[in-house]
């Protein structure tokens, strides 16, 4: 019997060391690339490091609690009993000149703007987990596909997390893409993975692009983290803001909240349109991604018109209800009528119309 158990042992830890050599978990920074991340003034002790202290969890939950309670109790309506509503856009056809914007669910997007095609941390994978088939899409969010989607001026990472840098959806667009812009070190899975360096831009926080005649593009600071596999903290996480002579916007990517949004707001505000995380959220970890409370007071501190809430609806990644994170912000804006983007799967968004109305869809959905 003893036999039997350290050979299964064996078996397992074989097949485990295996598979963390796939590709899909990209590749530590090494060389040159290392060597410009520890120039960084927000690297420190081999990390990349926060402005604020961010811990991974809040006082008074240990990780035993919250993995427990991830595994083992029971939340009703995580994931959506009927099917997400979508629309089909036709991207390859849409006009150059139209200033829009198009969801693909969670924190994927599709902007045009200024002539310029923009891709935001795409996934089209139908799962957000190294892990086959663990954290899959909800259905109806997966009519888009790579095919979908037409030449990219500028993909956009925010970090690198499997649920803004997927591999599969980066290995099939990479005939599609101009240019890569990316926070410093996720140039290198970008490379392992088969890109030319010669489009790879990585960024630090506070960094300008000039992208074209009166297009910039800013990169700014985010209260987050990173890492795949084992490694965290190795490459930098950001938020990007979009400006042109008639329009400011902010991607925010993944962060949690504080002053940082008030800084941006004061530096490059006002916002046309506010794009922050409301989603996979919880209490126990609420210093990496915002409530829907405090989603509203970034949006405030930004100086937003109008406020796009997104990192929902696609994906579990979280114990709410599928739903809340659009149900509660609604509720909360009542107080403060901030005006809410929240269109379908694939509706355009018009980028020049304030005063366009959205449906609130998850109502009708089980």
């Amino acid at each position: 019997m003893a036999v039997i158990l350290v050979s299964l042992l064996l078996v397992v830890v074989a097949a485990t060391l295996l598979f963390i050599q796939h590709p899909k978990f990209g590749k530590a920074p090494a060389g040159e690339r290392l060597k410009r991340i520890q120039q960084s003034p927000h690297y420190k002790n081999g990390t990349f490091q926060n402005v604020h202290f961010t811990p991974y969890l809040t006082e008074g939950y240990s990780a035993f609690s919250v993995f427990y309670n991830f595994l083992f109790k029971k939340h009703p309506r995580t994931e959506p009993a009927d099917s997400i509503p979508s629309i089909k856009t036709n991207l390859h056809t849409l006009p150059a000149d139209e200033d829009i914007l198009v969801w693909f669910g969670h924190s994927s997007y599709y902007i045009q703007v200024s002539g310029k095609r923009f891709l935001v941390d795409p996934v089209f994978s139908g799962n957000a987990s190294p892990l086959p088939g663990s954290t899959p899409s909800f259905k109806g969010t997966d009519i888009y596909t790579v095919d979908d989607i037409p030449e990219i001026d500028f993909l956009l990472i925010t970090h690198d997390h499997y649920d803004h840098l997927d591999y599969k959806t980066i290995l099939s667009l990479q005939k599609k893409v101009k240019t890569v812009i990316c926070g410093l070190g996720v140039g290198e899975h970008f490379e392992y993975w088969g890109y030319d360096a010669g489009i790879i831009h990585e960024k630090d926080w506070d960094e300008e692009i000039n992208l074209a005649d009166s297009l910039n593009l800013y990169t700014a600071t985010a209260r987050h983290f990173s890492g795949r596999l084992f490694s965290r903290n190795n490459t930098l996480w950001l938020s990007f803001i979009i400006e042109t002579p008639h329009r400011k916007l902010y991607l925010g990517g993944d962060s949690g909240y504080a002053t940082h949004f008030a800084e941006i707001g004061e530096k490059f505000g006002p916002f046309d349109l506010a794009i922050l995380d409301n989603g996979q959220y919880n209490v126990a970890w609420q210093a990496i991604h915002m409530l829907p409370e405090e989603g509203l007071k970034a949006a405030q501190d930004l100086k937003a018109k109008r406020l796009f809430p997104v990192h929902s609806s696609k994906f579990k990644l979280a114990h709410h209800a599928w739903d809340e994170p659009l149900k509660k912000i609604t509720e909360l804006n009542a107080q403060h009528n901030i005006p809410l983007v929240t269109p379908i799967i694939g509706e355009i968004v018009r980028l020049d119309d304030e005063h366009q109305s959205f449906t609130h869809w998850w109502a009708t959905i089980k």
